[in-house]
């Protein structure tokens, strides 16, 4: 068993909003693929991608899923350095690509998801629902249903990734505040749901329900670990299994410059339990990983994914 981390470089330049991997053999200890330079490049939508998640299918198939938005690119023209623009008039696709193997990816395909109704479609996460045998895509997104005010949580269907089902509503806070990057996993039955809240508390959130679709109720424990943590500062939660049986969380640290960005890493024994402990010093990174995704792998991926070389200018 080893691990897979999909995720991006916080740059100034487009070179960092492009895909990149990352391998470990224990979870605790990663290794930059490719000599830690992109392993995908997006030349559609916006021309650059971020807040990746990725799935192994029930057919042993690879989906990566990301937000179509470069800031290099965009955010000084196309949105005129205003994040409300980018919230407000940013892309309605999701971007995704498919592979066999891990190393061989068809061209990007541009999902459109999301219609005049949605603002942009941000940081998309994948759960497979055993009850229906299907995959839930789901984002956070403004809408017009609060005049494209607080983001909430919204979903598609979809059995092939071919086709895909209208867009619900997944989630929202019973105050109405808003919340982002969804991450959800299943433990024993139960479904959790990490998130991060942007205000009243301005820190992520864990919520647990019954089905894959909710309803979800307040992990009280986790806001009590959270607490102990700088408001505002973390975001772009996920989570995977150690393995000695542990759940590891991983947040996404944002509060400095660009050089200092990266995860840190929480450990807990159980998903239900809430409690997750800070363990920097049992963690190593090569650099600071952006908003992405573990998936475990095979010892064999491993090897492939470690002898990867890739030339820069190869699409």
């Amino acid at each position: 068993m080893a691990y897979l981390f999909v995720h991006f470089k916080e740059k100034r330049t487009p070179d960092g909003e492009q895909v990149y991997f990352a391998v470990s053999r224990d979870g605790f200890h990663w290794e930059a693929v490719n000599e830690g330079n992109p392993i995908l490049w997006s030349y559609e939508g916006d021309k650059g991608v971020r807040d990746f998640t990725i799935t192994r299918t029930k057919e042993g198939k690879f989906v990566i899923f990301a937000t179509d938005l470069s800031l290099a690119y965009g955010m000084p023209y196309q949105y005129e350095n205003s994040w409300e623009k980018v919230s407000r008039n940013g892309s309605k696709c999701l971007v995704m690509w498919k592979s066999d193997d891990l190393i061989n990816w068809s061209n990007q395909t541009m999902v459109k998801l999301g219609d005049e109704n949605f603002g942009c479609l941000w940081a998309p996460d994948i759960i497979y629902d055993k009850e229906n045998e299907d995959y839930i895509v789901h984002w956070s997104s403004s809408h017009s249903c609060n005049n494209f005010g607080p983001k909430g949580i919204f979903y598609t269907r979809t059995k092939d990734f071919e086709t895909f089902s209208e867009a619900r509503e997944l989630y929202r806070k019973e105050d109405g505040g808003p919340v982002i990057d969804s991450a959800m996993y299943e433990e024993n039955g139960r479904y959790y749901m990490f998130l991060k809240s942007e205000g009243k508390p301005s820190h992520v959130i864990l919520v647990e329900g019954d089905s894959v679709t909710g309803p979800f109720r307040r992990v009280e424990e986790f806001d009590r670990c959270m607490e102990t943590l700088e408001q505002g500062l973390y975001e772009a939660p996920t989570a995977f299994k150690t393995a000695d049986g542990r759940w590891c969380l991983m947040l996404d640290f944002y509060g400095c410059g660009a050089e200092g960005q990266g995860y840190v890493p929480f450990l807990a024994d159980t998903m239900a339990s809430g409690h997750f402990e800070r363990s920097d010093a049992a963690f190593s990174f090569p650099y600071g990983f952006k908003h992405g995704t573990v998936l475990e792998i095979t010892d064999e991926e491993y090897d492939r994914l470690k002898a990867f070389r890739k030339m820069p200018s190869q699409r």
